[in-house]
């Protein structure tokens, strides 16, 4: 998913998790990424921070939201959506808790991405006004529009099929 160059900035975030009882006889909770805190916050991951009729926040742990110059036109795209998201990613974990923080990502299509696998949780949450400044500066300092560039195809070519061999000699 990510790009093959290092990021240029890595910006620390706290996930802030939800637990809430299901209504249904297949599953006791629902979980959901809520939150990203702006920094990572001197607490233990998996802390709980409130419980309130069924419901229980938890701070999860923490990660990165990393930025590359190579998506700087999807971070655009995403502060200047309306409503900017940072994409956080959990996948089922085998300790003590049934999902660990796998990715937090500010591009769009990364966060898609990662829905591919169908275990995931990938919510888009608020992002932290704090985190929406330090990404748009980083595009106003990396980003190069580039321009939209479309090949042109080959035109076919009708008598190509006529001379093609077929598999198991003539026909």
């Amino acid at each position: 998913m990510m790009s093959a160059a290092p990021p240029i900035v890595r910006i620390p975030v706290g996930i802030v998790v939800e637990r809430r009882r299901a209504e249904s006889p297949w599953v006791d909770f629902i979980w959901r990424s809520t939150a990203v805190l702006p920094d990572e916050p001197d607490t233990k991951p998996w802390t709980i921070l409130r419980e309130q009729e069924g419901n229980t926040l938890f701070y999860a742990g923490s990660a990165t939201v990393d930025l590359y110059v190579s998506e700087t036109a999807r971070y655009r795209d995403n502060v200047a959506s309306g409503t900017p998201s940072i994409w956080v990613v959990l996948s089922p974990s085998e300790g003590a808790w049934p999902y660990a923080i796998a990715a937090a990502t500010a591009d769009p299509a990364e966060g898609e991405g990662f829905t591919e696998a169908a275990d995931n949780l990938v919510e888009a949450v608020p992002m932290p006004e704090v985190v929406r400044e330090v990404i748009e500066s980083f595009v106003a300092e990396h980003h190069v529009e580039r321009e939209f560039v479309k090949r042109e195809r080959r035109r076919a070519d009708p008598e190509a099929l006529a001379r093609r061999q077929h598999e198991g000699g003539q026909e």
